[in-house]
């Protein structure tokens, strides 16, 4: 298998994602206000206060899944490279989570420190690039210069 040409995306739709992220929410939110109603004795103040904390959670995690700014994600042939706003692009590896066909969660660790930025991407927006993508994410990668072809024999 001969590894994928060089490859450039801007990840700006996150519509699943955010879906998906207030969906969970709400279930989640109801599954504490349903706990909260079914008790028949008065709850606590610590289990009161641990509801609470959990239902404001759950109300805020949509928004912060509609906050996501546009990402660029580069493959040079060697190392993948993810451009944040704030910066200069950072190199790393990129590894398929899960995988759905039209939707993958994508995990990227930065090889100059120990950050790890998870990347939901969606086919949606991306049609053209789409395939490329995905034949980036599943192309074998290079040889590393210490890597050991026998495998240590």
């Amino acid at each position: 298998m001969r590894a994928a040409p060089a490859f450039q995306v801007s990840l700006r739709h996150f519509g699943v994602w955010r879906g998906a992220v207030s969906l969970l929410a709400a279930l989640g939110l109801t599954v504490i206000l349903a706990w909260w109603w079914s008790q028949s004795r008065p709850v606590g103040i610590g289990a009161s206060g641990l509801a609470i904390a959990c239902a404001v959670a759950a109300l805020l995690a949509p928004l912060a899944a509609a906050r996501l700014r546009p990402i660029g994600l580069r493959w040079d042939g060697e190392v993948w490279h993810l451009g944040v706003a704030s910066g200069e692009p950072v190199a790393g590896d990129l590894v398929v989570m899960l995988d759905l066909g039209a939707w993958m969660l994508l995990r990227f660790s930065s090889t100059s420190s120990s950050a790890i930025t998870w990347l939901p991407v969606q086919r949606r927006g991306l049609e053209a690039q789409w395939h490329a993508l995905r034949c980036a994410v599943y192309a074998s990668r290079p040889a590393l210069p210490d890597d050991d072809p026998i495998g240590g024999l």
